[in-house]
């Protein structure tokens, strides 16, 4: 790779939003040209913390780069990344792609179509635990994942974070593409159940995957737990991971001729949010500069995939409540309070 940067810029500089901004400032390969935000509060607090310029509209913003962040909530994804898309820029857009399977299926083919790079953040894929059982993995039979976190706070005028989808494609989602990425084989079958408990969608899920080749995995998602927690367990022939996300830790166990051997993760930390951007920033000037498209970690495609899978489950998790009578959605009134 030269050292020609890529033109980038911010579309939502809120919680998520504002870092993409700060971390492209340190990435090498990347100029950041500006931030937007609907909110002008926002945008100014973000842009004289880190000396951005901030544009009115993102029609303005695009037309001085190449490649942007999309870090909006996920009901606006594709109405604001179909039209950068058709301005031929490369998009990073937080997960889960968009809402629904028409919608992130639009905005895949639309990118393929242009040879546009199109990623989708599931920052968990560049975690460093990670990089250590990625080529380890080799029969896995059975997972365990976790993912538990507090609610989001407040905002005035706004939906808590996060809220404006359920659990399973706020929080659960990041498995679920981890799992398809370790199993490597068509789903089977699917249970699912989950309930809103703060707000209007649901907020703890559980679900049971069952895949063609014979493996399970169980996840459990849930944002009203106190402290987070983020771990995972695969099992496969001879040995099993323990992976914690949180704490970016881990351990694997392998079977022996005299026992079970015990060894420690080597970890080497890292920002994986940054590591996600860097790659980004290449896979486009590589692009750009080649006119080929290069490997994508999570591409567009990947994402819809998880999101497919996300919403099966979501869908069951409502008919499971449908069938058994159970609260789905109508704590209007509890929402509010909160």
């Amino acid at each position: 790779m030269s050292s020609e940067k890529i033109k980038v810029g911010v579309v939502g500089v809120g919680a998520l939003g504002r870092h993409h901004a700060r971390l492209y400032k340190d990435c090498g390969n990347a100029e950041v040209v500006g931030i937007y935000d609907l909110n002008p509060e926002v945008a100014k607090r973000v842009a004289e913390e880190f000396g951005f310029k901030i544009y009115k509209t993102i029609k303005g913003l695009a037309e001085k780069c190449e490649a942007l962040s999309i870090a909006v909530p996920a009901d606006l994804h594709h109405k604001i990344a179909r039209p950068l898309l058709e301005m031929d820029k490369h998009l990073l857009i937080e997960k889960p792609l968009a809402v629904n399977i028409e919608q992130a299926g639009e905005l895949v083919t639309i990118a393929e179509e242009r040879n546009l790079v199109l990623e989708v953040g599931h920052t968990e894929r560049y975690n460093p635990v990670m990089s250590f059982i990625d080529d380890k993995l080799e029969d896995v039979r059975y997972i365990e994942a976790r993912r538990l976190a507090p609610y989001p706070p407040p905002r005035p005028g706004l939906h808590p974070r996060g809220t404006e989808v359920g659990v399973v494609l706020d929080l659960m989602i990041h498995d679920l593409e981890l799992i398809l990425h370790m199993v490597k084989s068509k789903v089977a079958k699917v249970e699912a159940a989950g309930i809103p408990v703060l707000s209007k969608t649901e907020d703890v899920a559980n679900a049971r995957i069952t895949f063609k080749n014979g493996c399970v995995a169980n996840v459990t998602a849930t944002r009203i737990n106190n402290p987070m927690i983020r771990r995972m367990k695969v099992y496969q022939k001879n040995s099993y991971f323990s992976l914690d996300y949180q704490e970016r830790t881990g351990f694997v166990c392998t079977k022996t001729e005299t026992g079970i051997a015990r060894e420690d993760i080597p970890v080497k930390d890292h920002n994986a949010l940054f590591e996600e951007m860097k790659n980004f920033c290449n896979n486009a000037l590589s692009a750009k500069q080649t006119g080929r498209m290069p490997h994508l970690k999570v591409p567009g495609r990947r994402g819809l995939e998880a999101l497919r899978l996300a919403i099966k489950i979501t869908d069951l998790l409502h008919l499971h409540n449908e069938k058994y009578n159970l609260p789905d959605g109508e704590n209007e009134k509890l929402y509010q309070q909160f």
